[in-house]
């Protein structure tokens, strides 16, 4: 819910801040958050005490991190929240194909599948009028941003797969997410400037709202809550409930835009339920 609701606040926000220059905001803002609570936890954030190659594993999930931002900011100049998020939340595909090639207990068996299936076209079927219908029209360039969220769904499958199959999965949840965070800070504000954005910190109450809100609530908390989730379940099951994301995100656009709730959401909320149900349905015992 938290994440469905994040997109179209960022697309709303990006009226008075520049997207990839949002998005540095955002995670410097969330930097200080978890380094703070990193101290209050005793995590140590050195790499003296971690596995053999957990660093390098961390810069590389960091530049997929920060890569898959990028793409989501700047992919909803061309787009509408709606639309990315559809693209984006892809991912648990990604996932699925990816991650057993590396982690053979997260195979998925043939109902799992259907469920996945199930999911995807419920989320399909909500979007359906955005995604063929006249939108297109209004948003010439929206292919770009369809583009873009896909590839920021890769991405973040990418990430997923690196924290699950190297010594980066060993430690901490929260020095996970540091990494993460932390090379975002350093990498966005120079793909920002490359992109020629223009930069200002007099930010209305709204935005400055805005940034807290994806900032705290949004890369930290809600982040964090799902490195440590990762690092408990199977990753191929807990992706599976991200797809109820870009249904979260539609309802935020009909309570903030006055979009209509069409009984395509409603079908749509049935197949993620079911999906979900199958994904984590267990083998019978032999």
């Amino acid at each position: 819910m938290l994440w469905g609701v994040q997109q179209v606040l960022a697309k709303a926000t990006m009226a008075e801040v520049a997207p990839v220059f949002q998005a540095f905001v955002r995670f410097a803002i969330a930097l200080v958050a978890i380094v703070a609570w990193c101290r209050w936890r005793g995590v140590r954030l050195g790499s003296a005490s971690e596995p053999v190659g957990a660093t390098r594993a961390g810069l590389l999930a960091g530049g997929l991190f920060a890569a898959e931002f990028a793409c989501i900011y700047s992919g909803l100049q061309f787009t509408t929240a709606s639309r990315l998020t559809v693209f984006l939340y892809c991912s648990p595909f990604w996932v699925a194909l990816l991650l057993p090639r590396f982690v053979p207990g997260e195979r998925l068996r043939g109902w799992q599948w259907l469920g996945l299936a199930g999911a995807f076209v419920g989320v399909g079927l909500a979007f359906s009028d955005g995604l063929f219908g006249p939108a297109n029209a209004a948003l010439p360039r929206a292919w770009l941003g369809d583009l873009l969220g896909l590839l920021a769904g890769l991405l973040w499958a990418l990430t997923t797969l690196v924290i699950r199959a190297t010594p980066l999965g060993h430690v901490a949840p929260a020095k996970q997410l540091f990494y993460q965070v932390a090379v975002s800070t350093a990498v966005l504000p120079l793909i920002s400037l490359a992109l020629g954005e223009r930069w200002s910190f007099d930010f209305s109450a709204f935005a400055t709202a805005s940034l807290l809100v994806q900032a705290l609530v949004g890369a930290f908390a809600s982040y964090l809550a799902w490195m440590w989730m990762l690092a408990h379940y199977p990753a191929t099951k807990i992706s599976v409930f991200v797809f109820l994301t870009p249904v979260f995100a539609l309802l935020a656009g009909a309570w903030w835009l006055g979009e209509p709730v069409t009984p395509g959401l409603l079908a749509a909320l049935a197949l993620v339920a079911a999906g979900i149900v199958l994904v984590n349905r267990k083998p019978a015992a032999v």
